[in-house]
């Protein structure tokens, strides 16, 4: 295995301090997303009143990942994981900050509204691919388990929706809709300064090896993750998962919330419920997750998780509803720990921007479609309706993992 060399480290040889200093900048400005993740939705939907256009808003923030993480990815590698993760936090932070700007100034078009929430989404996946590629040096030097690293990284995107929900809902009602948006941009600023000040710059292999042209270093990365045929299937099984999952979140439960409840607090307590069962599941990961079977695991998660979200076409009660949600993702918690785990272990670090980012663009690549189909689906057949269907259609994709051969590879965990 290659062995990777971190640079300018001013603390001592065995520090937990890059690896907390990441942890935290992460979750500033996950917190910071979780409240856009509240505040765009119901902000579209206060000044259009349209489900549709709801769902196209939530497509335009994924509409640029598969382009950006495909082409991104050896940008990356170039640059190195540390400043890829601030310019991405500076590009993120100044999209977001425009809409409130322009919305409390001149005023924003619902085109102008699209495009800025494009540019604050645009380095989303170079971004989170280089603070990931980060973990295995960190975790090395904070002498940690990579699997318990990757829970804990995992876990603050989960603490992040346990949280920033309801601040959301709060915040929404105290200050308005649009002013939450300044508090997201700042988020990115502490982001982008906590990385620059304290976290050591991490080699990303490229630069012990002999620089090729751009396009046989991005084709390098695609045919390595064509060749890996449980990183493949992985990356497809995701990309349909999220076809099928991402309008839950982006736009029926603001709509059910709206129509039902007509809070955004409420909402924000909805999704906080989704985000308390993922820290437990990630943290039980953390764990034991080291001495459990990979592929009951991942299948058992890809079964369950979805099935309690059908408690939204039988009742309005906010109890239940935020029980069955919390229970359900507790089962969803593990799989992305897991999942990031396999990819460490089986990725060359020379190539890991390029086959992380890739992966998570072919992971990424339906997210709009089916957001801004759930939107229609929404108007045009309803609630009910479109609950139902996406819910089965996310059981039958857990049914069918258990017959996907390549998904006995994982537990032989490799040594890129």
């Amino acid at each position: 295995m290659q062995t990777a060399t971190i640079e300018r480290i001013t603390v001592a040889p065995t520090s937990r301090t890059p690896i907390t200093a990441l942890l935290v900048a992460n979750v500033i400005s996950l917190l910071g997303s979780m409240l856009t993740l509240i505040a765009l939705p119901w902000f579209v939907l206060q000044t259009t009143g349209s489900a549709a256009k709801t769902g196209i808003t939530g497509g335009f923030v994924a509409l640029q990942a598969f382009v950006v993480g495909i082409f991104g990815g050896t940008l990356v590698d170039r640059l190195g994981y540390k400043w890829s993760s601030v310019i991405a936090d500076v590009v993120s932070g100044a999209g977001i900050v425009s809409i409130p700007l322009l919305y409390h100034t001149v005023g924003l078009a619902f085109w102008q509204l699209l495009a800025f929430v494009f540019l604050g989404n645009l380095l989303a996946i170079p971004g989170l691919t280089a603070r990931r590629a980060m973990l295995p040096e960190l975790a090395t030097l904070a002498r940690r388990r990579l699997e318990g690293v990757n829970a804990s990284f995992e876990g603050i995107q989960y603490l992040s929706i346990l949280l920033g929900p309801p601040i959301a809902g709060l915040l929404i009602a105290i200050i308005g809709t649009g002013n939450v948006l300044w508090l997201d941009a700042a988020s990115f600023a502490a982001s982008a300064v906590i990385v620059s000040a304290l976290i050591p710059r991490v080699a990303s292999g490229m630069k012990d090896a002999a620089r090729g042209k751009y396009r046989d270093e991005l084709v390098a990365g695609l045919r390595f993750l064509r060749g890996d045929r449980l990183l493949f299937v992985l990356a497809v099984g995701v990309a349909i998962g999220n076809m099928f999952g991402s309008p839950l979140f982006g736009v029926v439960l603001p709509v059910f919330a709206k129509q039902v409840y007509g809070s955004a607090a409420k909402l924000g307590i909805i999704v906080a419920a989704t985000g308390a069962g993922q820290v437990i599941g990630a943290t039980l990961y953390g764990a034991i997750g080291h001495r459990l079977p990979r592929r009951a695991l991942w299948i058992t998660a890809a079964i369950v998780a979805p099935l309690p979200w059908i408690t939204l076409v039988f009742t309005t009660s906010l109890p239940l509803i935020v029980g069955a949600l919390a229970l359900g993702s507790v089962f969803a918690g593990p799989i992305n720990p897991l999942m990031v785990t396999i990819r460490h272990e089986r990725i060359p670090q020379a190539l890991r921007g390029r086959v992380f980012s890739t992966f998570s663009a072919i992971a990424s690549v339906a997210q709009p479609l089916g957001m801004a189909l759930g939107g229609f689906a929404v108007e045009a057949f309803g609630l009910k309706g479109t609950i139902t269907t996406l819910i089965l259609a996310e059981f039958a994709l857990g049914i069918a993992t258990f017959f996907i051969p390549a998904l006995h590879d994982m537990s032989r965990r490799e040594t890129p």
